[in-house]
């Protein structure tokens, strides 16, 4: 029994227990999660030929938070609004907007996103989120993931070495600060409350 209680993602702890109130409930958190990635695709930082984002720790944070049903569905609605033709992404509207822009240069890190808030969200129903090690060990198999996914893709548009040199090392340190602190907050979340959760 304590299995099963512990094992659960954070946002759980929130949410009711059944019925259409936690339905409502998913469904606002899944809204809230797609502006704080539309906040997180527009805080960038200029290093270089490549801007850094925060998107990435946000996606790690709310897969860690939500669990991996409704972290998935927060990324894929957030997928929707830009296929859609909203500017949620770091590039929009300035480069494109809709599903031009997600066919483009970013499109392998797009489903790279998806990817890694399912693998995220699978460890943090199976309790991994209380455990910085483990949750750091799981989140940075999904990073190196989603960066295989950006670079394949990429690869196939500006060939393997510039993917390589554009798409892939500019984003290692900033990825491993990323996945670091994502790793860190969540379970020092669990951490304040009370030990009966």
């Amino acid at each position: 029994m304590a299995l099963a209680v512990t094992a659960r993602p954070l946002v759980d702890l929130a949410l009711p227990e059944k019925g259409a109130a936690r339905l409502g409930a998913q469904i606002f958190l899944a809204v809230v999660g797609t502006l704080l990635l539309t906040l997180s695709a527009k805080t960038k930082v200029v290093l270089g030929p490549v801007d850094m984002s925060m998107q990435t720790l946000m996606v790690l944070l709310i897969a860690a938070t939500f669990g991996m049903r409704l972290g998935v569905a927060t990324v894929v609605l957030y997928l929707a609004q830009g296929a859609a033709g909203l500017p949620v992404f770091q590039g929009t509207p300035e480069k494109g907007i809709g599903l031009a822009y997600m066919l483009g240069t970013t499109g392998g890190y797009l489903l790279g996103f998806v990817v890694m808030a399912a693998i995220v969200g699978w460890a943090a129903d199976r309790g991994f989120a209380r455990n910085p090690l483990k949750l750091f060990g799981v989140m940075l198999v999904a990073d190196a993931i989603m960066l295989a996914l950006g670079f394949a893709w990429l690869a196939t548009i500006i060939g393997v070495q510039s993917a390589w040199t554009f798409g892939v090392v500019p984003f290692i340190v900033p990825d491993l600060i990323k996945v670091a602190l994502a790793s860190c907050l969540v379970p020092a979340v669990w951490a304040l409350l009370p030990k009966r959760q």
